[in-house]
């Protein structure tokens, strides 16, 4: 059973963009709140009210709907997530915490840094080239999660030189050329909203079949990016909360709130210009209702700190404490966007650590193992599928002496492989 994440993740997202203000910036709630969930199942009933309200609902129930969602990956926006520990600090409380992840949640020991970040490129698709924290000998457990889409629109953008975004506008002159909606294929209107009054809406949808080479595309999965204009003396809290309401039902053929054109005034806004003209209609009351849409590309690239309050990772260090003999936690997200005329691509990184003080010196012994004559070489297949052992686990398919070595070739010299 899962939970309907739209309302968790909207207050959610107001905590985490109130934090950053209201400068130039992008986020994944989703890819935070994922790794608080992660925890839903570790944390006793008694101390579940602090992460309860970050989560904004039970923690054991984040935790079914996080593993629903990993377990299940959207072929457009797939998630991953990661619990590594190093061996020497590990507990059997830990390790009947990690018998509870999502069956997706990679585990393991600790990378060092390069594994860490080659972790964050492969799951951010190649959108982030490194973690967003730093690795320290104080660090024993760390979790991460990544979010990422490269999409290309269904129906491309047109042009307009910048003088369409108004007279009024601060970018107009700033600006060239902006995104124009295409005849077809993108939607636009004007939307009441509680929060932010009358507000401009553009969707537009993700290419059938763009399936960022996941599996499972074409089986009514897609992707909308919605945006949303208010009136520039709104507070942009409002306008983010209003976006996410508006979000809800975006694919709809009536989404709520939407205004007829006939009720509004004709002439110019900050936010549209209204005007009326004759036409030849087959509608039934002789009346049709027309929109276009300008807006600009943008990209965005940011870095966030999640220890502030209400985001739910000062709870999470209460619960990892016991799991690890008492923990201090640092939790930031990396995360990049960018809006063309083409396509829409992000991804966010967020990583965990669980540190604790410097262990007491001890010694460390390494054997650094040397073939330098002729050794065996045996290559055996495993075969666990199913949860069980299949007919090929541990059955040998080459062997061999290895008695005239050869040297490295010059095409190997690179770090990068040549084809």
């Amino acid at each position: 059973m899962t939970t309907n994440l739209h309302g968790p993740l909207a207050r959610y997202a107001a905590r985490l963009h109130g934090s950053v203000g209201d400068r130039h910036h992008v986020a994944s709630p989703l890819g935070a709140w994922l790794l608080l969930a992660l925890c839903g199942s570790a944390v006793p009933d008694r101390d579940a009210g602090d992460l309860a309200d970050a989560l904004g609902t039970d923690p054991a129930t984040a935790a079914r709907t996080a593993a629903a969602l990993l377990d299940a990956p959207h072929p457009l926006a797939p998630a991953a997530t990661a619990v590594w520990h190093r061996p020497e600090a590990d507990t059997d409380a830990l390790a009947g915490w990690r018998a509870t992840l999502p069956r997706a949640t990679e585990t393991g020991p600790l990378p060092d840094q390069a594994g860490l970040d080659a972790w964050a490129r492969r799951h951010s698709a190649g959108l982030l080239d490194r973690f967003p924290l730093t690795l320290s000998p104080r660090v024993v457990l760390a979790l991460a999660s990544a979010v990422a889409t490269r999409i290309s629109w269904a129906d491309p953008f047109g042009l307009a030189p910048a003088t369409a975004l108004g007279p009024d506008s601060p970018w107009a002159g700033r600006l060239t050329r902006v995104l124009h909606t295409p005849a077809y294929g993108h939607k636009a209107w004007i939307a009441a909203t509680p929060e932010a009054g009358d507000v401009a809406v553009h969707t537009a949808a993700a290419e059938p079949g763009n399936d960022n080479g996941a599996a499972g595309a074409g089986d009514g999965a897609g992707l909308l990016v919605v945006s949303v204009a208010a009136a520039p003396e709104v507070a942009p809290a409002d306008v983010l909360a209003a976006a996410y309401r508006i979000a809800a039902d975006a694919d709809a053929d009536e989404p709520a709130g939407r205004r007829s054109l006939f009720d509004l005034p004709l002439g110019a806004t900050p936010l549209w210009t209204l005007r009326e003209e004759k036409v030849r209609t087959h509608a039934r009351d002789r009346r049709v209702e027309r929109h276009a849409a300008a807006l600009p590309c943008w990209s965005a690239r940011a870095e966030h700190d999640l220890t502030g309050p209400g985001l739910g990772f000062s709870a999470l260090a209460r619960v990892l404490a016991p799991l690890i003999g008492g923990t201090e936690v640092e939790a930031r997200q990396a995360v990049v966007a960018r809006y063309s005329r083409y396509g829409f691509e992000a991804a966010a990184v967020t990583g965990v650590f669980g540190t604790v003080g410097l262990p007491p010196e001890g010694v460390a012994r390494t054997a650094e193992l040397r073939f330098g004559h002729p050794y065996a070489v045996v290559a055996v297949a495993t075969d666990r599928r199913g949860g069980g052992v299949g007919p090929w686990h541990e059955v040998p398919v080459f062997s061999g002496w290895v008695a005239e070595p050869d040297d490295v070739p010059e095409a190997d010299f690179t770090d990068s492989p040549v084809a």
